[in-house]
């Protein structure tokens, strides 16, 4: 399935707009990685846990949204987002979200 942030395909035709598809997760911190990231915010630098905790979260998002656009009966996600709030403390939730066409 091809995931594309644009509005069209270079090479390719849309021949049926589906409608919205969105995927989303709600992930919360590990008190053992917030410690490691506590220590790490004194010195500085990135923060390497929280940062593979949002990209394992925006891939599942990814994966929940291509689903639902197969199951739609789409072949192609296009001007795909992603949008995160915090549900609670120390909890966020991530959306990714477009709309699925069909392609040919």
């Amino acid at each position: 399935m091809i995931i594309s942030s644009s509005e069209s395909i270079a090479g390719k035709k849309i021949v049926k707009h589906i409608g919205l598809v969105t995927g989303n997760t709600v992930r919360a911190r590990h008190i053992g990685k917030d410690i490691i990231a506590s220590l790490r915010n004194i010195v500085g630098g990135e923060v390497h846990e929280y940062t593979k905790l949002m990209a394992e979260a925006r891939e599942q998002a990814l994966d929940r949204m291509k689903l639902q656009a197969e199951r739609m009966g789409g072949n192609c996600v296009i001007n795909v987002r992603f949008s995160t709030a915090m549900v609670m403390q120390n909890v966020a939730e991530i959306v990714a979200y477009g709309t699925a066409v069909i392609i040919e």
